[in-house]
């Protein structure tokens, strides 16, 4: 009698937890951005990855193996914005980390504006930032929106453009200032730091972190997947003669070591508590750039033991960011998605010793060789009024002046630079001219043309080439090592489950706007990945 009582009384609440209407929306949806991280390192190092970090986000979220830049210029800035606003350089005007602005004829820094002002105790330099150059709302910008301004939204970065292209213009952002080691806004967001920012900054955590050596998590001889320690071709941190471990961190250079995804982590979750993130009655939004990977990728490259040792501490961060929103709002009220803003080429001297083609262009080494031909070609001047993100900005005054067309110099520019070992084409950028490019890096550049922030010629480098420096690493080009990156869902809504089709940045942010059944971002061109979508 006592067993059929508890079946019926367990029937009755399995059937009441059926009828238990589920949540309509995730009470925080966070976007983590890893700064350099190619997709390959997903896979490269996930035997020493934990079972709650990126495991967990990969074998029990949705995991998008294929995805890639729909764009040509892969730097941090453009990644970024992309990530979030779901466009196109030509559309949101973010074409690069900086630009030659033709409208003001000047260089222009991604997020500069001289109308703000430092908040916080930093310098005022650091201060004078804010979304104002992004031409487009982002999914931030389209959830404040959606819910009258009631959803909060955090960015958070070392890098100020990590964390102000993300927010979006109505959302707030916080980025560490190296100098004074304090986390910073600009009046742009707010008149004054919030309380819980002061009190981060007066722990002076950073301090705390750099006082140890940064050395590895494993001993050496267990990271298998990267090269021998000591190679001539890794640059070295400040003060020390070589680039192997351990290896002593200054505050300033914090985040060129874990020490930065550390710091970086502990300011997420102190706004994820500061702020009582998902707390409310609508869904609010933290996202979270690391950026140190970036800073440990160019200098040591792909294969040395400092980007295998970061990527497994920050494995680790990832999986205490978890258990914190774990604890906070319970598995499953949350959405998480994780995403680089580009990938990562091979430092060219570890290709050569292992008879790879590649190479690399010193300085402004391809301006200066630029300049040379035109004038050689067309006779005194100058030309070339800056050059950029492998573009050139031609001195349109001048040639039409002399009655010089772009296709002209530009054919005069491929004549020349086509001789040179490294270079794969000159197109005229400005007028789409790039017929003998194949069809799917052709789409890439169009995609980055924005009338009036780009150059009217691009150099295309060959595969494994850059412009750059004697040691260490960079990206920016239209090549798989760069536009490959990793796509991960995670939580609420989300499928459980892989997707091998090609899928791209400017998906994400439909994606996000599907999921919480509001309108995309106003310049998106991307298309939702349903199949992640429950």
């Amino acid at each position: 009698m006592k067993l059929k009582l508890l079946g019926l009384l367990m029937l009755c609440f399995l059937a009441t937890q059926a009828q238990k209407p589920k949540a309509e929306k995730p009470k925080l949806v966070v976007g983590i951005v890893v700064d350099q991280m190619r997709y390959d390192y997903l896979y490269r190092f996930y035997s020493k990855y934990t079972a709650g970090g990126l495991k967990r986000l990969m074998t029990e979220g949705y995991n998008c193996r294929n995805n890639q830049y729909h764009y040509a210029s892969t730097v941090t800035g453009p990644g970024h914005a992309h990530i979030f606003n779901g466009s196109s350089p030509a559309i949101s005007g973010i074409v690069g980390n900086e630009w030659y602005d033709k409208t003001i004829g000047k260089t222009t820094y991604v997020v500069s504006d001289s109308t703000a002002n430092v908040v916080g105790l930093g310098s005022a330099t650091a201060g004078k930032m804010s979304p104002r150059n992004m031409k487009v709302s982002s999914i931030t910008d389209q959830l404040r929106i959606a819910s009258q301004f009631q959803s909060k939204v955090i960015g958070v970065a070392i890098k100020d453009r990590g964390a102000i292209l993300p927010a979006g213009h109505t959302g707030q952002a916080y980025w560490y200032d190296a100098g004074s080691a304090n986390w910073i806004t600009s009046d742009f967001y707010l008149k004054q730091l919030p309380a819980w920012v002061n009190s981060f900054n007066d722990k002076k955590i950073a301090q705390e972190l750099v006082s140890k050596p940064w050395e590895t998590m494993m001993p050496l001889d267990k990271y298998t997947e990267t090269e021998e320690d000591d190679q001539p071709y890794e640059a070295t941190m400040s003060g020390e003669p070589k680039a192997v471990f351990p290896h002593k961190v200054t505050l300033g250079g914090i985040a060129t070591s874990p020490y930065g995804n550390d710091l970086t982590l502990k300011f997420g979750l102190a706004a994820i508590d500061g702020e009582n993130l998902g707390m409310g009655q609508q869904t609010d939004f933290l996202t979270l750039s690391f950026s140190s990977p970036d800073y440990v990728g160019h200098s040591f490259g792909a294969q040395s033991k400092e980007i295998e040792d970061v990527y497994l501490k920050l494995d680790k961060n990832i999986a205490e960011l978890l258990s914190h929103l774990d604890k906070k709002l319970g598995i499953g009220n949350y959405t998480v998605f994780l995403s680089a803003d580009h990938g990562v080429a091979e430092i060219p001297a570890f290709l050569k010793k292992h008879n790879v083609p590649s190479g690399l262009f010193l300085g402004g080494e391809l301006e200066k060789k630029a300049e040379a031909a035109l004038g050689a070609k067309f006779g005194e001047g100058k030309y070339i009024l800056s050059a950029d993100n492998y573009q050139m900005y031609l001195n349109m005054d001048l040639l039409n002046q002399k009655s010089i067309s772009v296709d002209q110099v530009t054919q005069t520019l491929k004549t020349e630079f086509l001789k040179t070992e490294g270079i794969y084409n000159v197109i005229n950028l400005s007028e789409g001219k790039a017929n003998d490019v194949p069809q799917v890096f052709r789409d890439k550049l169009t995609n980055i043309y924005n009338p009036k922030r780009s150059g009217e010629v691009m150099v295309l480098v060959e595969p494994g080439w850059f412009a750059g420096y004697v040691k260490g690493t960079t990206h920016g080009t239209m090549y798989p090592y760069d536009t490959h990156v990793p796509l991960l869902f995670y939580g609420w809504g989300i499928n459980k489950g892989e997707n091998l089709n090609i899928t791209h940045i400017s998906d994400i942010a439909p994606t996000i706007a599907m999921l919480l059944k509001i309108l995309e971002p106003n310049g998106s061109i991307g298309s939702p990945i349903t199949s992640a979508l429950k």
